[in-house]
């Protein structure tokens, strides 16, 4: 379909009508794959970012928490 077809006034069918729903369907799919990726790649840095974070805030509260055990020879 067309924009001529609008125009000059013929008729719509239903194989028009279908070929523009696969169409749009198509755009949907790839606009939906691509956001599909760069979600993936966001919780990915996301993640890493709250591991690494809990792993530092661990050593330094281990770092506070431990104890320092001196030995000397008499």
């Amino acid at each position: 379909m067309s924009d001529q077809t609008a125009t000059t006034g013929q008729k719509v069918t239903p194989d028009d009508l279908r070929a523009k729903f696969r169409e749009l369907q198509g755009e949907v799919d790839s606009t939906a794959d691509a956001a599909k990726s760069t979600a993936v790649t966001a919780g990915a840095v996301v993640a890493t970012a709250l591991v690494l974070g809990v792993f530092l805030l661990g050593r330094r509260r281990g770092r506070k928490r431990s104890t320092v055990v001196e030995i000397r020879r008499v």
